[in-house]
């Protein structure tokens, strides 16, 4: 149990530092009411972890451990979807309740289907 938690925290540190650069990246680029670097972050890891996930489901004999790393922890450290909830409530607060609903769509179903894509590019792979 104990190894489990260690592999699970140093993915989730690891993927948190990560979604923090993405964020500096994007947010370099981007600046617009809309949250385009969180909605990056969600859209990236909701690929990855269809990705992991396919491939992981096809490998039988892969250690559990990768999943506890990758999935469980890099994933859940970079993706968003609290500051997602958060940014949301602001821009509902903040008057921008046009935006807010096309970026809770938007989130919802272009990373669901990022998650399918990712699923369906690891069969391709493999």
């Amino acid at each position: 149990m104990l190894s489990k938690l260690i592999l699970i925290g140093l993915g989730g540190g690891t993927g948190s530092i990560f979604r923090y650069l993405t964020s500096l990246l994007i947010s370099k680029y981007f600046q617009t009411v809309f949250p385009v670097a969180t909605f990056t972050v969600n859209f990236i890891g909701c690929l990855f972890i269809g990705l992991l996930l396919g491939l992981l489901g096809q490998q039988q004999t892969v250690n559990s451990n990768f999943g506890f790393l990758f999935v469980t922890g890099f994933c859940g450290g970079y993706t968003t979807f609290s500051t997602f909830a958060a940014e949301n409530l602001n821009l509902f607060l903040s008057g921008n309740s046009t935006t807010a609903f096309i970026y809770i769509i938007l989130s919802v179903i272009v990373c669901v289907i990022a998650v399918w894509f990712g699923f369906a590019l690891s069969q391709f792979i493999s």
